[in-house]
């Protein structure tokens, strides 16, 4: 009897080995603690409902998807190691990241390997250049989403002179920073003063200060932060006295921009994010219902469809290839055309890489977010 059950158990773990290897493993990079995680997070539950919609409907070429999702904690290190650890466990593919600093601990060990790596909200335009043909991006670049702020604030908003602070340890921030005022000085408009700050930092006032201090006083204050720092900072320059308009990019795109300073501070603020509120296609219809309906909650930010997105990418890729190889994915992926994603159809068409995708700008008054513009790049 004790050499039957062995037998049994020996031939349930084969079974169990067997089933694991079944499963089409895609891996999953998100700082899920951290100054990232009010984007990384909701990214990641787009990306799991997108998971469970695809293992209800059948899979993938018969098997099921795995979603292997280590927290990169907002720390490089952390994240390079969240990067080889899926590598380890045979992933085909992987997904995530809302920065391009994050981006670039994870992404290149993939390219190493050969493995195709999509980010569903770093923006930085580089990054496939950076990186290598197997990383793609689901969202626009920066380059379009500055134009965009900077279009809007110069013509629609009548700003001509704007001060500008950006985060200098990132990446992102750094590229939003120029791309913003190359385009609000190519209109006519005059950046009067630069400053600076770092992530994780708490206090503003000394660059409030100084801000207080231009004169005469700008028409705006254009801030380029990770989300960690775009509350902190409204609530400061608010509580200094100083109501003119905050202008930024998708940093900008959390609650915490509205529950930081609370309702009554948080006003007049405009920012450029990705494009899916006040979209009426039947793809955001269903995927804010389907959201709601999994979670209990309406989507966070604009960062859980782009996490939803850049998994059905993949899949899709999974299914034009009819194949689970890597470099198969990789074609399949760098001939998408027209994908339908809930935050724009994304086409690999530039020679960059980057698709061309509509810009939302959204602004913030007593607290609540209103779309009020979509940008539309142009495509070559």
């Amino acid at each position: 009897m004790k050499r039957i059950l062995a037998a049994a158990a020996l031939a349930a773990a084969f079974a169990t080995g067997a089933l694991a290897q079944e499963t089409i493993k895609i891996g999953a990079l998100y700082n899920l603690t951290g100054g990232m995680s009010s984007l990384d997070g909701p990214s990641l539950s787009g990306a799991q409902l997108a998971v469970k919609q695809i293992n209800a409907a059948g899979g993938l070429l018969g098997k099921q998807v795995e979603l292997i999702a280590p927290d990169g904690k907002t720390d490089q290190q952390e994240t390079a190691k969240a990067a080889q650890r899926v590598l380890s466990e045979g992933v085909v593919a992987g997904i995530g990241q809302s920065d391009t600093t994050f981006v670039m601990a994870g992404a290149p060990l993939f390219q190493e390997k050969g493995i195709p790596f999509v980010t569903s909200g770093a923006t930085h335009p580089k990054l496939p250049e950076w990186v290598g043909d197997y990383m793609f991006m689901t969202p626009f670049g920066d380059d379009d989403q500055s134009y965009a702020i900077a279009d809007y604030a110069y013509d629609t908003l009548g700003y001509r002179k704007v001060v500008v602070w950006t985060d200098n340890s990132m990446d992102f921030t750094k590229a939003l920073s120029t791309f913003f005022t190359e385009r609000f000085k190519a209109k006519g408009g005059e950046v009067v003063a630069n400053d600076s700050f770092m992530m994780g930092d708490t206090d503003f006032s000394a660059q409030i200060a100084r801000l207080a201090a231009v004169d005469p006083a700008p028409d705006a204050v254009f801030i380029s932060a990770i989300p960690s720092e775009a509350g902190i900072s409204v609530r400061q320059i608010r509580e200094a006295g100083l109501k003119l308009p905050v202008l930024s990019g998708d940093g900008f795109d959390t609650p915490l921009v509205a529950s930081v300073p609370g309702p009554e501070m948080a006003n007049d603020i405009y920012f450029s994010t990705h494009t899916y509120l006040a979209d009426d296609r039947p793809e955001v219809k269903k995927f804010i219902d389907d959201y709601t309906a999994e979670y209990g909650r309406a989507p966070e930010n604009a960062f859980a469809p782009l996490g939803y997105d850049a998994m059905n990418l993949v899949a899709d890729a999974i299914r034009r290839a009819n194949s689970a190889e890597p470099a198969k994915i990789r074609d399949a992926l760098a001939a998408t055309r027209d994908f339908p994603a809930v935050t724009g159809a994304i086409s690999y068409t530039r020679k960059s890489m980057v698709p061309p995708k509509p810009v939302s700008i959204v602004s913030v008054k007593g607290g609540e977010f209103k779309v009020e513009h979509i940008w539309r790049p142009v495509t070559e």
